[in-house]
C-alpha cells in the first residue's frame, strides 16, 4: 500500500500549510484530500510537490507492504 504519511511529516516540519499549498502554490484541494486519503495521486503532482517543498519523493510517498502479501487482482 502506498501511504502519504511522510507529506505529513514534511510539511510539518517545513511549517507549510495545507491552505498555503492551495492558496498560494497551485496544488488544488482535490489533491490534498486525495493525500489525506491515501488514494492515488499521478507522478506529476508528486513532482510538483518535490519542487515545491524543495525534497526527494520519499518525503512525500512510502511503499507499505500488504500484510497478507501478493497482489491484489
Amino acid at each position: 500500500m502506498i501511504t502519504y504519511e511522510p507529506f505529513w511529516r514534511t510539511i510539518r516540519e517545513r511549517k507549510v500549510s495545507t491552505y498555503t499549498l492551495i492558496k498560494e502554490r497551485g496544488i488544488s484541494s482535490a489533491t490534498i484530500d486525495r493525500l489525506r486519503k491515501n488514494e492515488g495521486i499521478s507522478t506529476s503532482k508528486i513532482d510538483d510537490l518535490c519542487k515545491i517543498l524543495d525534497c526527494k519523493v520519499e518525503d512525500i510517498i512510502c511503499y507499505v507492504p500488504d500484510e497478507q502479501g501478493g497482489f491484489k487482482n
